[in-house]
């Protein structure tokens, strides 16, 4: 029997994405595509989960889309739609979702760390996009990448198609941290509990009304603000967070209700 072409598992709170084909550097076909979806939509609807993590097995994070099954004419509507799916999932839900780049993260790889909240990638990560050269766009990041990078360097990397280090990477915002090869597992601790350490409420509310900014006339929002300020005050997380400060000891809180 062949490996699941995605791994899930979640504990303690982490939900853990690992693509499964590293024979191929996990590139991406329809079936890989499908069972990102689904198990992003898994961690999304799991209300113990906090955090989502993102990772490549093998050697590589990403190669991108599978040149062999596009040139097969395998890759159609069915990889897009649930290619989307996976992406939206990821950027939609009420919850932090990391990913970790390390070897070739490129193409797909790149579009799909770009729909995370927050990047993670070694020094030795390869970024870039690619997809134009192919003769298509790289519709998972067409209409992420200027607002995390900057509309000008957003289209030197789509339409020039330049790999970029994780040092460069890092130097224009692309990516959040990096961190040596060996150091994956302690970047990911600090990571974990930083995520810890936020209200689940809070963090759910305030990653949809940054999301919302972009689309809204921010004063038009002011209503919305102040009814998810209104939720916040009444969860049982300020309620920790208030008992926490008044005992001098960081707050400890629960999976989100």
């Amino acid at each position: 029997m062949s490996a699941a072409p995605v791994a899930y598992e979640a504990n303690d709170g982490v939900a853990r994405i690992t693509l499964g084909r590293p024979d191929v550097l996990n590139a991406l076909d329809t079936e890989l595509a499908a069972a990102l979806a689904d198990h992003a939509e898994t961690a999304a609807a799991d209300p113990d989960v906090a955090l989502v993590v993102v990772r490549g097995a093998g050697r590589a994070f990403c190669s991108g889309m599978d040149r062999t099954a596009l040139a097969a004419g395998t890759i159609g509507e069915a990889f897009f739609r649930h290619w989307v799916r996976a992406l939206n999932c990821l950027e939609d839900m009420p919850k932090v979702s990391a990913a970790v780049l390390h070897g070739y993260s490129l193409g797909g790889g790149l579009q799909l760390a770009l729909a995370c909240d927050v990047r993670l990638a070694t020094e030795d990560a390869v970024l870039g996009l690619g997809a134009t050269r192919h003769g298509i766009i790289p519709d998972g990041s067409v209409l992420r990448l200027a607002r995390v990078v900057g509309l000008g360097r957003a289209k030197a990397l789509t339409l020039l198609n330049d790999d970029v280090t994780a040092a460069e990477a890092r130097a224009m915002g692309l990516v959040n941290w990096v961190c040596p090869p060996d150091g994956v597992e302690p970047a990911l601790a600090t990571l974990i509990a930083k995520v810890r350490g936020a209200s689940p409420t809070a963090n759910a509310h305030a990653k949809r009304l940054l999301h919302e900014s972009f689309h809204r006339d921010p004063r038009a929002m002011i209503e919305d603000v102040l009814s998810a300020q209104r939720d916040c005050l009444a969860s049982r997380e300020v309620a920790e967070a208030n008992r926490a400060w008044a005992e001098g000891r960081p707050a400890v809180y629960p999976p989100r209700p």
